[in-house]
């Protein structure tokens, strides 16, 4: 099973492009899983890849994938989940 990390970001980060640029970010680093808006304003995140990959998700996500998104935190862990195939954006 790959690790699977679930990142939650908060900030602007809904109705910004933030989840299409998670995907385009995700594709070019080949990791697997979604992106999800949620109800309380932020982004949930799970990356399904090697650890290298994931950190540089991590990374670019901290800096804001757009330029209209701000990046005020964001919440990390490591969790069990099946394997996914692709990465889609709910």
């Amino acid at each position: 099973m790959k690790p699977t990390l679930e990142l939650i970001a908060f900030g602007t980060v809904q109705g910004v492009g933030f989840r299409w640029a998670t995907k385009q970010i995700a594709d070019q680093l080949g990791l697997n899983g979604s992106v999800t808006n949620l109800a309380d304003g932020s982004v949930k995140i799970l990356a399904q890849g090697d650890h290298h990959k994931l950190d540089q998700l991590v990374q670019q996500i901290k800096t804001a994938p757009t330029s209209a998104a701000e990046v005020t935190d964001v919440s990390l862990r490591f969790i069990k989940h099946d394997e996914f195939k692709g990465f889609s954006v709910n």
